[in-house]
């Protein structure tokens, strides 16, 4: 098993802000991942791909599982904190949202590969919740992803922590405060 102290990851439904604090700690000087999805969205739309959310849900998983994953290991010699906008297990959240079936490999790599404890979650927030071209899912989907976002996490044992309904700054002040603690 590999603990990396340093590694938080922010997690939660879609549209529930977690971009834009994900972006302000960025602001601040930190080290931060963005999320996969959005980017392996944009890549097969562009390259008139299939694995994507509204084709072939299994394909769009398993690229995002491999992008979690590079993404660890390319941080493994960071030694300040990384923020990162979701983490291995929400490939895992994704296929039970899907009624997909988690491949043994995520599962043994998501107990493996460790994350510190302390997991933000972004609750759901219709105030602030938006659709656009990528993110098709209504607000229910949403507070769904969420939910399974919530249990994944917790069968994981990973301690999870809610943001505020606040301003982004607030936001990344809270996560901050609770790093430093």
């Amino acid at each position: 098993m590999e603990i990396n102290d340093q590694f938080f990851i922010l997690t939660g439904g879609p549209g529930m802000g977690k971009t834009a604090v994900i972006a302000a700690l960025r602001e601040r000087g930190h080290i931060t991942v963005p999320e996969t999805g959005r980017h392996i969205i944009r890549q097969q739309v562009a390259a008139g791909g299939h694995a994507l959310p509204w084709d072939d849900r299994a394909a769009f998983a398993q690229l995002m599982f491999e992008q979690s994953v590079a993404d660890y290991q390319a941080n493994r010699e960071q030694t300040a904190p990384v923020f990162f906008d979701r983490g291995i297990a929400d490939t895992i959240g994704y296929l039970e949202l899907c009624g997909l079936p988690v491949p043994e490999d995520m599962l043994r790599i998501a107990r493996s590969w460790r994350f510190n404890k302390k997991v933000f979650l972004a609750p759901p927030w219709q105030a602030i919740y938006e659709q656009d071209t990528e993110r098709k899912q209504s607000f229910a989907e949403a507070v769904a992803t969420c939910e399974c976002m919530i249990s994944i996490y917790r069968r994981l044992d990973y301690k999870l922590i809610y943001l505020p309904e606040s301003t982004v700054a607030a936001r990344a002040d809270f996560i901050m405060a609770a790093v430093n603690t």
